[in-house]
């Protein structure tokens, strides 16, 4: 299932080259002094920097393109500084790029918008996602732009964006169309426990398609799937950020990152849902599938130009296992494909640094460009403020582009 870990660094700085589009952060001069540490490049466009000193951190990245070829990308922030919740409303920042991602400008601020996935349906610009913050309750929310991203609705009701009230939780997944219906994973924060991961219930959210999906009464919602302690006899911890995905077979799938404790081995949860969208059913005995980078958030998307499903995912080298639990191993970035969901190739490493404590390339969103891949990444690098304060808590948004991803 693997490459050779000594191979993915020898070509890694040729991939640097042919797979992203890249942009320098702010360095120090060459004549420095000697006590001065010189920060490495970020990889990719940097779309949006915050230094770690702030104390709050870039999340939730997402990425589309436009009809007219514009890319508009969003993410949100988080952390203890008040900064990160202004008037104490977590909030979406959304930019657009001209020029093929190679450079960007903020356009907009979406307040009470958190964790959220961007998305077009019928022409139109939409980002769905929760409101933010348990306090209050984290309402399921989506909006529509119908001028490229600079104004937005406001879900302020059930019939102009506010889908479901309570507390739920999600990531930018995708959305898929199947059976004239848009599909949407999602969890609720009703299990059995408060803790994280076991407190998630995954459900699937689904409405016609020709309907308005800014009303609440056009969404079907299956039902909950809780944590269950037997799954995996004992180990299974949880799952989250479930993603929809149409399977060879024509099931309607929701694919779940698996929180466990390993240090050596990932799973993801394949749950299956009835096509009117009411009933989500899992099979323990065959419902888990190894897949590299799935104790992470990843992405699935189905390319019919190569009958094969696609992601980039945190894939974690053999000289990474072992040391610690795997979903926090996030210092590599792979390009990774399956026929059927079930056996995952790596075709190549996209972004590797050596550090797993400060450096990662995570939550990466994408999409289909012709024969490209088009990305945004959470990315925690060096910058000359220090670097990120871990590799969790990321410090830049970055735009990359995978030219030829079928030929690798």
């Amino acid at each position: 299932m693997t490459i050779n870990y000594l191979k993915n660094i020898a070509i890694l700085f040729l991939l640097f080259s042919i797979f992203s589009c890249e942009k320098s952060a702010p360095r120090v001069e060459d004549d420095a002094p000697n006590n001065t540490v010189i920060p490495e490049e970020v990889p990719g466009v940097v779309i949006a920097h915050v230094p770690a000193e702030k104390r709050y951190y870039i999340g939730s990245p997402s990425i589309v393109k436009m009809p007219n070829g514009d890319l508009i990308a969003s993410n949100d922030f988080f952390g203890p500084s008040a900064e990160a919740r202004p008037n104490g409303q977590s909030y979406t920042r959304i930019y657009r790029s001209t020029d093929q991602g190679n450079s960007w400008s903020t356009i907009a601020n979406l307040s009470g918008q958190f964790m959220s996935g961007l998305f077009l349906h019928q022409g139109d610009l939409y980002i769905m996602g929760v409101s933010g913050g348990y306090d209050n309750g984290n309402h399921v929310v989506i909006r529509k732009s119908v001028d490229n991203g600079t104004v937005w609705s406001v879900p302020s009701m059930s019939t102009n964006g506010r889908l479901l009230s309570g507390k739920y939780h999600t990531a930018p997944t995708p959305v898929v169309e199947y059976k004239d219906r848009i599909w949407r994973a999602m969890e609720d924060a009703y299990g059995p426990t408060n803790v994280f991961a076991k407190q998630y219930r995954a459900l699937m959210l689904s409405a016609p398609v020709d309907s308005d999906l800014l009303d609440a009464a056009n969404w079907t919602v299956s039902n909950p799937l809780e944590h269950d302690a037997s799954y995996l006899n004992g180990y299974f911890w949880g799952w989250l950020e479930g993603n929809a995905v149409v399977s060879p077979s024509g099931d309607l799938l929701n694919i779940l990152r698996v929180h466990t404790f390993s240090q050596n081995r990932e799973l993801a949860a394949h749950v299956k849902v009835s096509p009117d969208g009411t009933l989500a059913t899992f099979n323990p005995t065959d419902g888990f599938v190894d897949m590299p980078g799935s104790m992470k958030k990843f992405t699935i998307r189905y390319d019919a130009a190569s009958n094969t499903y696609w992601t980039l995912a945190n894939y974690v080298p053999d000289a990474y296992h072992n040391i610690r639990p795997l979903d926090k191993v996030r210092n590599t970035l792979a390009l990774c494909s399956s026929a059927d969901l079930k056996t995952w190739h790596i075709h190549a490493t996209i972004i590797h640094h050596p550090d797993m404590d400060s450096h990662g390339y995570q939550y990466v969103d994408w999409q289909f460009d012709g024969s490209d891949i088009i990305a945004v990444s959470r990315t925690a690098h060096d910058d000359d403020a220090g670097g990120a304060a871990n590799y969790h808590d990321a410090n830049y948004l970055t735009f990359h582009r995978i030219v030829g991803f079928r030929g690798l």
